[in-house]
């Protein structure tokens, strides 16, 4: 049931920071844990429908597609709708996140992961109230700087994204770092356990998915040339052999809770 609709223009509100490198978006970003999707299917009122929000390439589109009889996902973004992981219960469909197409009160579960920041939220949120059933889960998810377990290469990541990248950044780009404590989420909120995406990445595997950053395209712009391969030059001889593999995690923040 994966369908493709003709592109479209986003609407003018839409902040596209991501859809000249869709394909490497595909290719570079980390995978969310499978607990995620599960913890998120047991707060549901049902199994029947999952609006993934701001959905990107899909990948959590799909592991939504475990857990529900059917998922609705969407991005303004039909560069990243196209690059989309193909599943016969995910329907795709470039759309904004204020106007999702979907019928009133058919929810189970909405969910933005990794999205939310760039939303017009007072629009998104009365959205989610018309799609949700009574007492559909609502999350939005977020993830920040990746943490490198080496107590010596892990700050120079830090002053790279933070120092080098610092005037380069969205504005929005700190409500994910703050872990979405400042945004305004309006709905009762429901526990969630400690969960983390992980990965074991050689050095090239690292800088290719830096390399998707808004941050990077933004300074690359501004600059005339790519600020991460100046970066890559002082990480290198402290990563050793480029092959090496290292374990980076990146904490997700949860803000579940309840519609209706």
């Amino acid at each position: 049931m994966h369908s493709l609709p003709p592109p479209s223009f986003p609407p003018p509100s839409f902040k596209d920071h991501f859809s000249g490198h869709a394909g490497d978006y595909r290719a570079f970003r980390p995978t969310y844990p499978p607990g995620l999707a599960a913890a998120l299917a047991d707060a549901a009122p049902g199994r029947g429908m999952a609006w993934d929000v701001g959905c990107g390439n899909g990948q959590f589109s799909v592991a939504l597609a475990g857990h529900f009889a059917a998922v609705h996902a969407t991005d303004a973004s039909a560069e990243q709708i196209a690059q989309a992981e193909t599943h016969d219960r995910v329907r795709y469909g470039v759309a904004p996140a204020e106007e999702s197409g979907l019928p009133d009160g058919c929810c189970d579960l909405i969910v933005a992961a990794q999205a939310a920041h760039w939303f017009d939220l007072a629009r998104f949120y009365a959205e989610v109230r018309r799609v949700a059933k009574p007492g559909a889960a609502v999350a939005l998810v977020c993830y920040g700087r990746q943490w490198l377990d080496d107590p010596v290469l892990d700050p120079v990541v830090e002053r790279f994204h933070n120092g080098t990248l610092g005037p380069y950044w969205p504005a929005d780009r700190w409500k994910v770092i703050e872990g979405y404590r400042g945004m305004d989420f309006p709905f009762p909120g429901l526990p969630v356990p400690p969960l983390a995406m992980e990965a074991v990445w050689p050095l090239p595997r690292l800088l290719g998915y830096m390399n998707t950053w808004s941050g990077v395209k933004a300074a690359t712009r501004a600059l005339g040339g790519n600020p991460l391969e100046a970066f890559a030059e002082e990480i290198a001889p402290l990563w050793g052999d480029p092959e090496t593999e290292r374990r980076i995690r990146w904490p997700l923040t949860v803000r579940l809770g309840r519609a209706g």
